[in-house]
């Protein structure tokens, strides 16, 4: 679901407090936009599926890019119809939530014991 990999690697690119104002931003607009789908916007759909496949696999969301992909191919092969918006949905919150958790639990450690 998350690549950790990508999340350690930005994480120790741009440090702890970078990486919570990058975090809270890509939350922020990913929801911002995931609004905007539900009301399914079919004209932006493809370039909006399009932004969130790029924040999505720049801070390791692998499964919720990957659905965005999809979505992304599926719209621009106008087969619009057969996307499936609740599950790139339920992805993200999935993968937010997991991100989040973890998060958490690294946090609780003591620094020593942190990867």
């Amino acid at each position: 679901m998350l690549d950790w990999n990508r999340i350690h690697e930005l994480r120790s690119e741009v440090g702890d407090d970078e990486f919570k104002l990058i975090l809270e931003l890509f939350l922020d607009e990913v929801e911002t936009v995931l609004m905007r789908l539900k009301r399914r916007p079919v004209a932006r759909l493809a370039a909006d599926l399009h932004f969130l496949k790029g924040c999505a696999w720049n801070l390791g969301f692998r499964s919720f890019g990957m659905l965005c992909d999809e979505g992304e191919k599926l719209v621009a092969g106008r087969r619009s119809a057969t996307f499936d918006l609740e599950a790139v949905i339920e992805s993200y919150s999935l993968s937010k939530h997991q991100l989040i958790r973890t998060l958490a639990q690294e946090q609780a450690q003591p620094k020593a014991l942190r990867a």
